[in-house]
């Protein structure tokens, strides 16, 4: 599952985006025989978790198919995954399967880190292509995408209703959107807020028709008519006080400003499902896609994939147990576990009956857009961020231009 960067992440869910920065409830050290270590009679599993619950969903998932092959496989929750997999590898013994997310995907893979098994896997087409797309380099079907998240509109039905609005009121494109936020905004809460960065801003330039990188990652995209029309919009709700970024409003992600009671209206991802059940409770809300834009509707997407360790001695079990892993019937256990939307097409009308309230979320897979893969693009969207952060009083042209010169670095690998 993925936030924010300012609460998880990129990964799914989400996050974002450095690499995601997962974080775990419990930690190894590869000196410990237990922990990451691999050898032939066992297969390690290392992830960066969300919480208890998706550790102790993934561990029951492995130590179940271990019981089922006899063999011996065991779970670790990184307490920092990014380090701890890169002593693994520097060591000789890393990990067995791990997460993977988008932005380190390529580094892994270039440097021969990973083994490529998604076309071994019987049911490589089940796995939605966007999905399939984000774990792709170099032509090559890396490893299988463990679960997913989109952004939606998330509403505050309270606030919603006292201002005089029903259902058919729900913004279905960027006038009814600025027009519904300002009739949300009152003296106590503004109508929509979001944070600041790429992560949730960059929604408005995909609907917009924008782009950072072409369709092979082989030229930079950014600094065009249609992302600055996505900024430019961006702007004009800020500079009209009925939208704010979270950092304005001392909140630390949209599902803080949210559930404060700070905003009428949030875009966020499916993950902020478990934060409002757990720590604004009171909160009423639902849940619609994205407003389209002059391109039509579009989202983000947040992903990891289950890595397979290419100086694995035991590739062909763990590819079994990842097989395992995204199957239909485990990956909606996983669903019911700790909140993720499912990889794979199969899936898909099974979650939304145990999930109808949060189908505007699966619904938006159709228009989603991954984050880029390309080596050293993680790098470029965060300063991208950094400049986001003021987008409200700088000139979206020279910031898309910045952006373009440093993607065009990352495209030529300077």
């Amino acid at each position: 599952m993925q936030r924010s960067k300012s609460r998880c992440l990129l990964g799914a869910g989400i996050l974002t985006v450095g690499a995601l920065m997962l974080t775990g409830c419990g930690g190894s050290n590869f000196d410990d025989p237990k922990g990451a270590g691999s050898d032939s009679q066992k297969i390690t599993v290392m992830i960066g978790s969300s919480g208890d619950a998706e550790t102790q969903a993934v561990t029951a998932a492995v130590a179940g198919w271990a019981a089922d092959t006899g063999v011996d496989a065991s779970v670790v929750a990184a307490s920092d995954l990014n380090q701890q997999l890169s002593q693994g590898f520097a060591s000789g013994k890393p990990a067995d399967v791990f997460y993977v997310s988008t932005e380190s995907l390529a580094g892994y893979a270039s440097n021969g880190s990973l083994y490529a098994y998604g076309d071994q896997l019987p049911h490589k087409d089940d796995f939605y292509p966007s999905l399939v797309e984000s774990f792709t380099y170099d032509g090559q079907f890396y490893c299988a995408p463990k679960d997913f998240s989109t952004l939606g509109l998330v509403i505050n039905t309270e606030m919603w209703e006292a201002a005089g609005l029903g259902d058919a009121d729900i913004p279905k494109n960027w006038e009814q959107l600025t027009t519904i936020a300002a009739k949300l905004t009152t003296a106590d809460h503004v109508g929509l807020a979001f944070s600041p960065e790429y992560a949730r801003v960059g929604a408005f330039m995909v609907q917009a028709g924008g782009t950072l990188l072409n369709a092979d990652q082989t030229k930079a995209t950014v600094d065009s008519k249609e992302n600055l029309a996505g900024l430019d919009y961006v702007q004009s709700l800020l500079k009209s006080g009925s939208a704010k970024f979270t950092t304005d409003l001392g909140a630390g992600w949209g599902g803080e400003a949210f559930g404060k009671g700070q905003a009428a209206m949030t875009i966020e991802g499916n993950w902020i499902t478990g934060a409002m059940s757990a720590d604004f409770p009171a909160i009423s809300y639902k849940v619609a896609e994205l407003p389209a834009g002059p391109e039509g509707k579009g989202t983000l997407q947040f992903t990891n994939c289950w890595g397979v360790a290419a100086d694995s001695p035991n590739k062909d079990e763990a590819v079994k147990l990842v097989e395992k892993l995204t199957g239909t019937e485990q990956q909606l256990k996983f669903a019911k576990a700790f909140g993720v939307m499912p990889s794979v097409e199969s899936a898909a009308g099974q979650w939304k009956a145990a999930n109808p309230a949060n189908a505007p979320f699966l619904d938006g897979v159709t228009n989603a857009k991954g984050i880029p893969s390309l080596k050293g693009a993680a790098d470029v969207i965060a300063d991208f961020t950094s400049q986001l952060e003021s987008l409200a009083k700088s000139d979206p042209a020279k910031i898309l231009s910045a952006t373009q010169k440093n993607m065009e670095a990352a495209v030529s690998g300077k």
